[in-house]
């Protein structure tokens, strides 16, 4: 089992953050289609944060998707983590309604991907936008394969946020459904 490990942060100076993640790496523009599902009692929300998503990834030419379920939180910023590819969507979803489960929210993130490796660690850095929502943020994620490691992972996430002149007062708590909900909630 793979542990996800992962901060985010709201940018105010996104140009100073790109160059910066532009100077470790390559970033790599796409855009994600996510959808949530649930049972229509919300078992899985109710449970710890549990989340099931398939997400269609758009970079470049070419399109692929993926089936993620994040398992009950183990702490504000790390989560079991189950991720396969998808041959075929259409069919994932056939099967998810078929065993009871609803979309429960549906919504587009514009990201720039950047990896690169800190200490022994395996860090995603992703750049994100999403269209109804103000403003962009910054994911910073590494998986752990043991819960030992989540301490030294979150220590490397908190130096790669502070070298971006990221701090405890930009980081941002609120998952982006609630975030999105919420918008339209108020709309």
């Amino acid at each position: 089992m793979a542990i996800e490990v992962e901060l985010k942060a709201r940018v105010r100076d996104t140009e100073s953050v790109l160059a910066h993640l532009k100077s470790r790496s390559d970033g790599r523009a796409s855009t994600y289609r996510d959808t949530y599902y649930d049972y229509p009692d919300r078992r899985l929300g109710n449970a710890g944060r549990q989340e099931l998503r398939i997400r269609v990834i758009e970079e470049d030419e070419r399109t692929h998707a993926v089936w993620t379920f994040k398992g009950a939180m183990l702490d504000e910023a790390s989560t079991p983590e189950y991720e396969t590819d998808i041959a075929e969507p259409e069919a994932a979803r056939a099967i998810l309604s078929q065993l009871g489960l609803e979309p429960v929210i549906a919504y587009t993130k514009h990201c720039v991907n950047f990896v690169f490796d800190r200490e022994s660690y395996h860090v995603k850095a992703t750049v994100v936008n999403v269209p109804e929502l103000d403003g962009t943020f910054l994911e910073v994620e590494t998986l752990v394969e043991d819960e030992a490691d989540v301490g030294g992972a979150r220590q490397v996430i908190s130096d790669v946020l502070a070298a971006l002149n990221l701090h405890e007062p930009d980081l941002e708590p609120t998952f982006y459904v609630d975030m999105v909900a919420s918008h339209r909630a108020s709309s």
